[in-house]
């Protein structure tokens, strides 16, 4: 036996211990709910409030029900012939009664398709288990490193790591897109079999489905339902230098002066870790950092921004750890003392162990930000660096966390957003308008507090920035508009190889079309982890006379393209679809856009081709259909649906505009 109730925007589906919810939440989509005897009243998910929206239209019979909410269309069965009968659920699409997604269960006779165990801590185990289907495609899921664009066929923990952002979103070449909206620990398997999700520890199951028409739609679906990001700061958009690390207020300085008199364009200049006195003072150093303010000034002369590395760690030796210890802001852990980490910080003789702070409590973020609004914004700084975010956890053991939101187990992969929380609301509460966050990582509805992710500590290889084209373009497609990567890599590098310039030559061309642009690395020779580290030469001008010609001339074609990107940045603003995409989201009813992993979209204008392999001066370039393509380097212009051979000599790589489009790439 199956039971129904119904409000106004809700269908409730009651069988034995179960409750199932299935509520209009935004135009064409749902948010679905699961638990025993009760749906959680707390949610630390990224689900805050329903957008607004039409009511649906909600009929209930015996065994069926069925609610209706614009393109989509959610139908409950109940077969009473099966062994272990229980309701199952289908998506679809209303206008055409297409199946879009429908549960299936884990073994005919039991478990089915929602699974729920219990683990003795008050919460379960939790499978939600779909069918899978033959010739569909898969995208998002943040930014992972196995360098592949379409996720079918894959495996994925849902966990937050160096390099690997778990963004839980999902976008589905058969018009539909999905919200695991739970931030525990878990897993999903996009297998030939089937579909399914899983978490070690939750206390339901909880996600946010759309029906729209094209992936743009859908991606606009999912900003209305998890927030939208703000305008990109007209600062944000030109170049920023950064190397690991600038040791002090003179060496930086230099390089800013540097950029100056060479008429080079400069946006942001970065002062890397271990400028502060200790982890969690969050102030200068004075002994490295004399005048901090005297310097901010003079870099806002220049019209560059300052911008400081926090890190969310701890330190014992920090004045301010009873503070953090006492009062309770410290992430807690199951068991032992409250450490997470160890490095050799500064006065510390070797590594010594760490704590985090715990930013979902609101404590903390009071806390913190009070010392940083006194410490950086009184001086003028406005730009935040907020690295090892994950949190960067030694050993990677997050579900031994305890956290004012619960359970490392059952929260621990909202820590990125609840940290841009951190800053995003103290820039609010003290009248500033929002700001660039650059984070390690994040999670479902970061973007709507200003968090920009960048690629982590990545290594300085060929297969590195090949895999960088596909890691930005899934996690543009999983809500975060403002995405970087180190350019160069971070890993290694030496500025005085011919083989690396080359490499720093193609990754720099690629950056100069991403949405931030950004060089940052730890060069050849390097030194081990520590207050007293710094890397080799990473300027502009560090890697030889060639390869300095080519990059000078890519800083003032960045300037030149600003005034197009912005246009781009506050259409991703308004409507979710973001700058840097893949070629599907423009032309979804091209079957072969949706193959092309290599190439992207820079707003709907230009059609960018990185070269990702050492000794290339020529590539292949699919061009969408639906429109001709012209290339500015040669004059051409070429009908859409077709590949061509362009050439890409060391200078320049593939760039073609849409024609009758106006976009500088020329000076």
């Amino acid at each position: 036996m199956v039971y129904f109730r119904t409000s106004p925007t809700c269908l409730e589906v009651r069988h034995r211990h179960e409750v199932l919810t299935v509520r209009a939440w935004g135009a064409d989509s749902v948010r679905v709910r699961a638990s025993r005897f009760r749906i959680p009243a707390v949610s630390h998910g990224a689900l805050d409030e329903p957008p607004p929206c039409a009511p649906p239209r909600i009929t209930t019979g015996t065994d069926r029900a069925e609610l209706v909410h614009g393109e989509l269309t959610v139908e409950v069965r109940f077969d009473r012939t099966a062994a272990y009968p229980e309701p199952l659920l289908t998506f679809r699409r209303t206008s055409t009664g297409e199946e879009l997604l429908a549960e299936s269960r884990e073994h005919f006779w039991m478990p089915g398709a929602r699974v729920l165990t219990g683990n003795r801590s008050g919460g379960y185990e939790v499978h939600q288990q779909f069918a899978a289907y033959d010739g569909e495609r898969l995208y998002g899921m943040g930014q992972r490193t196995h360098g592949r664009l379409d996720l079918k066929g894959l495996a994925l923990d849902l966990v937050q790591r160096n390099g690997e952002v778990n963004i839980p979103f999902v976008l589905s070449s058969r018009g539909y897109g999905m919200l695991w909206n739970l931030p525990a620990l878990g897993r999903v398997e996009f297998a030939a079999n089937a579909t399914r999700w899983q978490a070690g520890q939750a206390r339901e199951i909880d996600y946010w489905f759309t029906a729209a028409p094209t992936p743009a739609a859908v991606l606009a679906r999912y900003a209305d339902a998890t927030g939208h990001a703000p305008e990109l700061p007209s600062w944000a958009s030109g170049f920023w230098q950064s190397k690991l690390r600038y040791r002090d207020q003179e060496e930086l300085l230099a390089v800013a002066r540097e950029h100056r008199r060479r008429g080079l364009p400069l946006s942001v200049v970065v002062a890397d870790y271990f400028h502060w006195s200790a982890m969690g003072d969050y102030r200068f150093d004075t002994a490295e950092w004399p005048d901090p303010k005297a310097m901010t000034e003079e870099l806002a002369a220049m019209g560059v921004e300052l911008m400081v590395s926090v890190w969310p760690t701890v330190s014992p030796l920090s004045e301010h750890w009873e503070t953090y210890r006492d009062r309770g802001l410290l992430a807690g852990t199951d068991q032992g003392v409250e450490f997470h980490q160890t490095i050799r910080d500064k006065g510390m003789a070797a590594p010594m162990p760490v704590a985090f702070y715990d930013p979902s409590n609101p404590e903390t973020r009071a806390f913190v930000w009070d010392l940083v609004r006194r410490n950086y914004r009184s001086l003028g700084i406005r730009v935040f660096w907020l690295d090892a975010c994950e949190p960067e956890l030694n050993p990677a053991h997050p579900a031994h966390l305890a956290l004012y939101a619960g359970p490392g187990a059952e929260t621990a992969c909202a820590y990125p957003r609840d940290n841009a929380r951190l800053f995003a609301e103290g820039m609010a509460a003290d009248g500033e308008p929002p700001t660039v966050l650059l984070c390690r990582s994040a999670w479902a509805g970061a973007q709507k507090y200003g968090a920009a992710v960048w690629s982590g500590d990545i290594p300085a290889t060929w297969e590195s920035l090949r895999q960088q084209i596909r890691a930005g373009l899934s996690i543009a497609l999983s809500g975060i508009p403002w995405w970087t990567s180190d350019i160069g890599g971070f890993h290694g590098g030496d500025a005085r190889d011919p083989a690396y310039r080359e490499l720093m030559i193609r990754w720099f061309q690629f950056g100069v079309f991403c949405p931030l642009f950004r060089l940052h690395g730890d060069r050849e020779p390097r030194i081990p982890t520590g207050h007293d580290q710094s890397g080799g030469p990473n300027e502009v001008w560090s890697f030889g006379e060639e390869a300095y010609r080519i990059l000078s001339g890519l800083l003032h074609l960045r300037e030149r393209l600003r005034p197009y990107l912005h246009r781009q940045m506050a259409e991703a603003a308004r409507s979710g679809l973001p700058p840097m995409r893949p070629l599907f989201v423009d032309h979804p009813g091209d079957p072969h856009a949706w193959t092309v992993e290599d190439q992207f979209l820079l707003g709907p204008d230009l059609l960018v081709a990185p070269v990702a392999e050492p000794g290339a001066r020529s590539r292949e370039v699919y061009l969408p259909a639906g429109t001709r393509w012209h290339d500015p380097a040669t004059g051409a212009t070429h009908d859409g649906g077709r590949t061509v051979t362009a050439d890409a000599p060391l200078d320049r790589i593939p760039v073609l505009t849409r024609e009758g489009a106006d976009v500088p790439l020329t000076a």
